[in-house]
Formats: C-alpha cells, sequence, structure tokens
C-alpha cells in the first residue's frame, strides 16, 4: 500500500489539506497527517482544530514515504518552510527521487530549498517570487518529474485526485471521481 505524509502546521488551508487527504484515503493510500507545532493539535487557517495522526517527533524519518505532501494556507506554509525537520525530510525525499506534492504558497518551501530549480510549477498568484529557478504555470495542477504542485483552494480536488493517479493509477481515480460526483462538476 503507498504511504503518505502530511505535514500539518498551525495556519494551514482547511480544504487543501482535507480534501487531497480524504481523495487518498478513499482510493487505498495510507495517509498519516503529521502535526508540526509540538503536538497533534492542529489550528487550521479557519480556526478549525484538527488532531494529527502523530507529532513531528514521533513519527519517525518518512524514509518509507511514497510522498510527502504539504498543504498551503498562511501562516501554515510559513511554519513549514521555518521548520527544520520538514525541510530536512523534503530534501531526502527529493535526493531519493520520490514524490513531493505542494499546493497555494506551500511550493514556497520547495523553492527556498531550490528543489524547483529547472522545473514547471504552479501556486498561489502572488507567490511566484518564491518559486526559485522555476518555471511558473498558473495551472490548477502542474506535476513535473517527482513534483506536484496546486495553484489553491479550487484545485485541492484536481490536486488530490493527481496525487491518487500517480500512486494507484487512472482506474482508481475514475472511479472515485464519479463515486464522489466530481464529473457531475464538470459536465
Amino acid at each position: 500500500m503507498a504511504k503518505v505524509y502530511v505535514f500539518l502546521a498551525d495556519g494551514f488551508e482547511d480544504i487543501e489539506a482535507l480534501a487531497p487527504i480524504d481523495i487518498m484515503r478513499r482510493g487505498g493510500v495510507e495517509v498519516v497527517t503529521v502535526g508540526i507545532m509540538g503536538t497533534n493539535e492542529v489550528i487550521s487557517a479557519h480556526g478549525v482544530t484538527v488532531l494529527a495522526d502523530v507529532p513531528f517527533e514521533l513519527a519517525g524519518d518518512f524514509a518509507d514515504a511514497d510522498l510527502l505532501m504539504l498543504p498551503g494556507g498562511m501562516p501554515g506554509a510559513s511554519n513549514l518552510n521555518d521548520h527544520a525537520g520538514v525541510r530536512g525530510a523534503l530534501l531526502r525525499q527529493n535526493a531519493a527521487g520520490k514524490r513531493i506534492g505542494a499546493i497555494c504558497a506551500a511550493p514556497m518551501v520547495l523553492g527556498g530549498l531550490g528543489l524547483l530549480r529547472g522545473k514547471r510549477a504552479t501556486c498561489y498568484p502572488g507567490f511566484e517570487q518564491y518559486l526559485d529557478g522555476a518555471e511558473y504555470t498558473a495551472e490548477l495542477c502542474t506535476v513535473d518529474g517527482n513534483i506536484t504542485t496546486g495553484e489553491g483552494p479550487a484545485a485541492a480536488f484536481p490536486y488530490g485526485y493527481e496525487l491518487l493517479r500517480q500512486l494507484q493509477g487512472e482506474d482508481i481515480v475514475e472511479q472515485l471521481k464519479e463515486g464522489m460526483r466530481y464529473n457531475h462538476l464538470l459536465a
């Protein structure tokens, strides 16, 4: 079974974290939410308290991750960016050629680490300046190599389905889109 770790920091954008988590779990992926604030409790940008599965300090080294995911939101993305452990995990994940996802403001973390140089990427408008060396696409979702980026809250579903596609394949994604009535939005 594919395994994903989602890093949650105070100020994360609710839908950018929870929609992809929901999609991947429905699609048969093991998703572990990791609170990086020294506790399991994390408070979203809109004041929703979420209980992460594990605090960062007890999560291990993430070597078993197929994907590391960063939700956006402010100050959530800044909190992720300021966390040395998260940055180290992302660098190790990238060095291993394994998948990384970041949405909205969170691609700034990847840009600051140099992980977007020479790649195509998207982010929330106004954060392009933090995509160091990337070609900004302004797409809802952009995939380049092992890195997937999403634009913002409205991209949470396409981004989540894309991550699931990478981990479980197109057939699972299409079944889930139909079951969740996502295709109805596009009709």
